[in-house]
């Protein structure tokens, strides 16, 4: 009798299994690009008002570009909204990340107004809806074995470690999420971390880390480094 009930729960677990990989090997990429579409019809008169906000507040370039890592790690150009200044110290070096980015920075990256033009990067395929959030190239030397797993995937225009502590949380904290993430892609996983993502932006949690204005950069785990290297 035990028998034949572990057989049936591991027959379902497989068949659960089966779905999920539909999911994510044929479904997802269509979906995204439809989702993509619609948001850039039905959003483009907002789209339209912040870029001309930003023209008048911040200057050109209106759209903010930088090469980033995509799906197996090819360097793709991502697009954002401008959202901070150019200001420069007197040595002629940009000032900080929290003294460039003003209030109305500031309003743009707590309503996630700036990722907008990322919709674009998903109609061509750089990107997805959800997925590990796409970071700096020059993180790439940094990662441990495990943490370059986040890019067997598309990265997202939100994700797990997103709605679970946004830049309030450690790197090692987002990666380990990131990395959970590309083992558990499902339908119903991608729509609750959509939902979830809405109430962050709604409520504007998670926008900085506690001693950041939005993120400390990334610079490795060593203890994590030296346990690949010892496997």
């Amino acid at each position: 009798m035990k028998l034949g009930m572990k057989t049936q729960k591991t027959g379902k677990q497989e068949s659960r299994g089966q779905k999920c990989k539909i999911y994510a090997n044929y479904l997802k990429r269509p979906l995204d690009f439809v989702c993509a579409f619609v948001g850039l019809v039905v959003l483009s008169p907002v789209m339209l008002a912040v870029a001309v906000l930003v023209r008048i507040k911040l200057g050109k370039p209106v759209i903010f570009t930088q090469e980033r890592p995509g799906k197996y790690e090819k360097i793709f150009k991502l697009y954002k909204f401008r959202s901070m200044s150019d200001a420069k110290g007197e040595n002629g070096e940009l000032l900080p990340d929290g003294k460039r980015l003003g209030k109305f920075g500031k309003t743009l990256r707590a309503t996630s107004l700036d990722e907008l033009p990322e919709l674009y990067n998903i109609l061509k395929g750089d990107m997805s809806v959800v997925g590990p959030r796409p970071l700096l190239v020059d993180y790439l030397p940094r990662y441990s074995r495990k943490q370059h797993r986040r890019h067997e995937v598309r990265p997202g225009l939100t994700g797990y470690a997103q709605v679970h502590g946004r830049n309030a949380t450690t790197w090692e904290e987002r990666l380990a999420r990131d990395v959970w993430y590309v083992g558990h892609v499902t339908f119903l996983g991608d729509v609750k971390i959509l939902l979830q993502t809405v109430g962050m932006v709604l409520k504007r949690q998670g926008i900085s880390s506690e001693t950041c204005a939005t993120m400390e950069g990334f610079r490795g785990n060593q203890k994590e480094k030296e346990g690949d290297r010892d496997g």
